[in-house]
């Protein structure tokens, strides 16, 4: 290490990684097991929120499609059909204490759920982001801030298919999903807002790549070091969803963190303290920036512009989320836990990265901050 400046980070780092016993506090037993429907259930969140309610005594059905079995740790019912073509059948005449709503994105699955569940759930738990918010320029922006109105035309022609030709339309369509949800669920409904998803199971690597690329050592080129990052653990996000059910919490809540200030500077310097390759880290500016655009989101992964209108993106308030529970495991577990994970998918797929920066790239722009220098 070349500064006084690096030794301190990395110290407070080391710190801040450590495992420490008491970051996630043993929940006390829940009152009673719970009859737990959960939309989806084998994606990334999904499998964490099952192993977890398993763990609680919970009662667990999934619904989807079937094409992506598991083996589960207990008994689990799995119903099987497409929301996309509202085939409902295996859920009418069902009844349940919880209905957990992990993949909806399509206003039209909401209201044709609502129609065969409205009479036969008690709590209805929509899971959506924070992409729903209109603004992302106000700091410390609570759940009361305004969301995107749909613009088009029809938002129950909305398809899977449109969404993904125009990713544009996630935020407005995610907002209207809530509003479906108000309708059909009033008084029993509690709309989760998560920021970045990351973790054990993550398949965009859209975090993985710091970890991944750290552990591979030499100098990684890493974004502005003072500007703001926010995630939000899966196994965090699943565990405390399943408390909220237990709990019956209605409302709406942002579920980001992690619980404490974090820069750009600390989450990565937080992740070299967790490998032995000693990568050297190269913190950009916003005028090397200016000069030498690399993409926010996709090529620096976890980071936007903390100025301008994006200067709230990673400074959304959580505080009523941790005020009704919300914990966080410490950035350690969850590093490790990623490299675990990565380290466990075929070669094949661990050769190329799904987000971040392509060697070559990242090669040519080292040379120029070099340069610049």
């Amino acid at each position: 290490m070349s500064t006084r400046r690096e030794i301190l980070k990395l110290a407070a780092a080391a710190l801040s990684a450590a495992p420490v016993a008491s970051a996630l506090p043993k929940s006390s037993e829940p009152e009673k097991s719970l009859n737990i429907l959960i939309l989806g259930g084998t994606g990334f969140t999904g499998p964490h929120q099952v192993r977890y309610a398993l763990a609680r005594g919970h009662k667990v059905t999934l619904f989807n499609r079937g094409r992506r079995p598991q083996d589960w740790s207990g008994a689990v019912t799995e119903l099987v059909g497409d929301r996309e073509k509202n085939d409902l059948e295996a859920l009418k005449g069902q009844r349940f204490d919880v209905c957990i709503d992990n993949p909806t994105s399509i206003p039209h699955w909401v209201r044709d759920v609502g129609k065969v569940l409205k009479a036969n759930v008690k709590h209805y738990v929509f899971i959506s982001t924070i992409s729903v918010y209109s603004s992302d320029q106000a700091r410390d922006a609570d759940e009361t801030a305004a969301t995107h109105i749909y613009k088009g035309k029809d938002k129950y022609a909305e398809t899977r298919e449109t969404l993904l030709k125009d990713m544009a339309l996630y935020g407005p369509l995610k907002a209207e999903c809530e509003r479906e949800a108000a309708k059909w669920f009033a008084g029993k409904l509690t709309v989760i807002r998560p920021g970045l998803i990351v973790g054990p199971g993550d398949e965009t690597d859209r975090f993985s790549y710091w970890p991944v690329r750290i552990a591979r050592g030499g100098t990684v080129l890493a974004p502005p070091a003072d500007d703001p990052v926010q995630f939000i653990d899966a196994r965090d996000l699943a565990e405390w969803t399943i408390r909220m059910a237990e709990a019956r919490a209605f409302g709406t809540f942002n579920a980001t963190g992690p619980d404490y200030s974090l820069s750009a500077e600390a989450m990565l310097f937080g992740m070299r303290a967790c490998t032995a390759q000693g990568a050297d880290l190269k913190f950009t500016t916003g005028t090397f920036l200016e000069k030498n655009p690399v993409q926010p989101w996709s090529e620096f992964p976890v980071w936007v512009p903390g100025q301008g209108e994006m200067a709230g993106f990673a400074r959304r308030s959580f505080a009523k989320a941790k005020a009704q529970g919300l914990r966080f495991r410490t950035l350690a577990d969850t590093t490790q836990a990623t490299l675990s994970y990565f380290e466990s998918l075929p070669k094949e797929r661990q050769a190329t990265l799904r987000a971040g920066l392509k060697p070559e790239r990242e090669s040519e722009l080292l040379a120029l901050l070099t340069k610049a220098d």
